[in-house]
């Protein structure tokens, strides 16, 4: 068998295959070299304060208005909820400038109504919340309640029957107040009840045992009350409080156009509220001014 040693290569190879051998050697021979330390983890971000309520609100205004011009939907909204503002203002305005003669009571409990659920609804229930046009509503209870006070006082003062009158009311809301918050604290029960059975509205998040098919027919019943009134006396009419209504139901019937789905119902309302305080603006000014 033919075999080949070191010393029978050229002189040259064997030079070079000696040198790379003790190269290898050499590396063997030497103690390993340690891996790098890692590096040191970054430092956990800081826990962010914890928001008061003030900051919170003034959080969730700002960005309000900061995306009132997203879309059609958000400018009507948005300008919407700074229509409402003028309920509660036409509110203070007749209690300062008027007497209680001209206040209606039915107007007035259902404006109540109607802003109580609309704050419940605008400021909690709904995402994202609304508080400026929450914030309206609560205003606009505030408003409503002292007018409610002053024109109680003012019947009770001045007319014989009045106190039966009004205690066959606070019987009527204090029935409509049980139903309401029967319904509330029972609804989750029903829903779970019907869910099985009944059809999938009548258990769903919007369905009628929440609070929201219901600050939308609140309007419904403001037209109605305005529609009962169609003949009121114009000098008990209230051209602040008309005006608020006919803008706010004006610009909120553009609202359900805009939104996706379009709200036809909501539509409705609002054109039916608008007309009908347009039609007692008209005859204020009419009688007023011409």
């Amino acid at each position: 068998m033919f075999r080949l040693t070191l010393g029978q290569l050229p002189r040259t190879l064997r030079d070079n295959v000696g040198r790379r051998f003790g190269q290898l050697r050499s590396r063997c021979d030497s103690p390993a070299k340690a891996a790098p330390p890692p590096p040191p983890s970054p430092p956990p971000p800081p826990v962010p304060e914890e928001l008061g309520l003030i900051q919170r609100i003034q959080q969730q205004v700002s960005g309000e208005i900061a995306g009132s011009t997203k879309s059609r939907a958000y400018l009507f909204g948005f300008y919407g909820a700074l229509c409402n503002w003028f309920l509660g203002l036409s509110a203070v305005y007749d209690a300062s400038q008027k007497g209680p003669e001209v206040i209606s009571l039915k107007m007035t409990g259902v404006m109540l109504c109607y802003s109580t659920l609309f704050a419940r609804w605008a400021g909690w229930a709904v995402s994202p919340r609304n508080y400026i046009l929450a914030g309206s509503h609560i205003f606009n209870v505030i408003a409503q309640s002292n007018q409610l006070r002053r024109c109680l006082q003012y019947k009770l003062e001045t007319e014989p029957g009045a106190k039966d009158e009004i205690a066959q009311l606070g019987t009527k809301v204090a029935a409509g107040a049980a139903i309401v918050t029967g319904a509330i604290v029972a609804g989750p029960t029903i829903q779970a009840a019907i869910a099985p059975y009944g059809p999938a509205y009548l258990s769903s998040a919007g369905g009628p045992f929440t609070i929201h098919p219901w600050p939308p027919m609140t309007k419904l019943m403001i037209s109605g009350t305005s529609l009962l009134e169609f003949d009121r006396p114009t000098d008990k009419i209230s051209l602040s409080q008309y005006s608020a209504l006919t803008l706010t139901g004006a610009i909120f019937s553009f609202y359900g156009l805009a939104v996706t789905p379009i709200n036809y119902p909501l539509t409705s309302v609002n054109i039916l509220l608008c007309a009908s305080s347009l039609w007692h603006v008209g005859r204020k000014i009419k009688a007023d001014f011409m």
